[in-house]
């Protein structure tokens, strides 16, 4: 049988490198199929995913709304922020008229953190003093005073305080008390469209079950993901890789997808987005 390889760009990161443990090290079957890992920041997945590049990416929620002509979602690979998400932090707690007037550095403008706080501010990028910053750099943005205030994604989240930062807001937490407690949409994956719907099928299941093995093998999973993990010990690993692969990562389920529907649509309304796409999930 002849082997078709396919590009699957995702973050370096512990919550992907868990996802994704089962490919990586070739322990499920991929009939007929090979992949190539490639792995990028989320700010540069985005950008090549609006170019087309990737046959699979992970992918910003807010950035689907840019590419949904071109890609399809995975109904396995979410990333939610079910009672907790992206975080704005500064050297001192600063209440929300003050954060908004304040310099805040973003991990990139097409991320869902970045579209979750113009929504939180009720402004459009262009009305937000703002500076992109890598997403591992933020830290050092707030701390050398390139920026008042930091938003922050990723293992972030959990390790602020050790950075000597304080918590001004929590856009996870925001979320869920405006949205009938649905998470907040951060991350998926998608296939490109120019591959056929059996095809689309077929990757589909193998990274659902990617991530059931990970999930089934938690311990060998997370000591693989270990390596991209900055900062941080094996039990602060294993919580961060449980806050974003969960249930919520094996299917997105209704209130997962409601809660996509109400995020584009909100940033539509606020005229962020161009369009708030109707949502096209690959069938399995």
């Amino acid at each position: 049988m002849d082997t078709r390889l396919l590009t699957l760009g995702h973050s370096p990161d512990p919550d992907d490198a868990f996802m994704f443990y089962g490919l990586a090290r070739d322990l499920i079957p991929t009939p007929g199929l090979r992949f190539e890992h490639i792995l990028q920041d989320i700010q540069t997945l985005n950008e090549r995913a609006v170019r087309g590049e990737l046959d699979i990416s992970a992918i910003s929620i807010h950035a689907y709304a840019h590419v949904s002509l071109d890609y399809a979602l995975l109904p396995s690979g979410a990333s939610m922020g079910d009672g907790y998400g992206p975080m704005l932090v500064a050297r001192r707690a600063m209440a929300k008229d003050e954060v908004a007037r304040a310099r805040i550095a973003v991990p990139g403008r097409m991320t869902s953190a970045f579209l979750a706080l113009q929504l939180w501010l009720g402004r459009r990028a262009e009305e937000i003093d703002h500076v992109v910053v890598p997403f591992d750099e933020i830290f050092r943005a707030v701390r050398d005073g390139v920026a008042d205030v930091g938003l922050i994604i990723h293992e972030g989240q959990l390790t602020f305080r050790n950075e000597g930062l304080e918590l001004c807001a929590d856009l996870g937490v925001w979320w869920g008390s405006e949205n009938d407690g649905l998470p907040l949409p951060l991350g998926g994956n998608v296939i490109h469209k120019r591959h056929a719907p059996e095809l689309r099928t077929r990757v589909a299941r193998i990274l659902h079950d990617s991530i059931q093995f990970s999930l089934d093998h938690r311990s060998e999973a997370v000591a693989h993901s270990m390596q991209w993990a900055r900062d941080m010990g094996m039990d602060l690993a294993d919580r961060f890789v449980g806050m974003y692969v969960n249930h919520w990562t094996l299917d997105y389920g209704e209130k997962g997808r409601e809660s996509i529907r109400r995020f584009l649509s909100r940033g539509q309304r606020l005229g962020v987005l161009p369009v708030a796409p109707p949502l096209e999930f690959v069938a399995v």
